[in-house]
């Protein structure tokens, strides 16, 4: 049966982290599904690659931050924030690709 990561979290967002970066925020309800899907190690570079469209190398970090049952994800922005042809500047729309997935643990 597959879960929808929607379904288990809290919280799915993204923001700045700096103007040359973006960090995917996801919060988890539980501790019980936080702990599964870091143990399957869902949320990996391969995922973020593939959703974002970028390289790997784009890819500045993944956390698994156990006090807010979260799990961060830090890239680096294709443009530059404000930069023109930019369309976020606060990076605060750039969650959505995260919002369809769905997996077995």
């Amino acid at each position: 049966m597959k879960t929808r990561l929607t379904d288990i979290t809290e919280i799915i967002r993204s923001k700045n982290s700096g103007p040359y970066e973006l960090t995917l925020d996801i919060i988890f309800k539980d501790y019980e599904n936080f702990n599964k899907v870091c143990a399957a190690q869902v949320i990996n570079a391969d995922l973020i690659a593939r959703l974002y469209r970028i390289p790997k190398s784009d890819i500045i970090n993944i956390v698994e931050f156990v006090p807010a049952k979260a799990i961060k994800a830090t890239i680096r922005r294709p443009l530059c924030s404000g930069d023109i042809g930019e369309t976020d500047v606060y990076g605060a729309q750039q969650h959505a690709p995260l919002l369809d997935v769905e997996f077995e643990i």
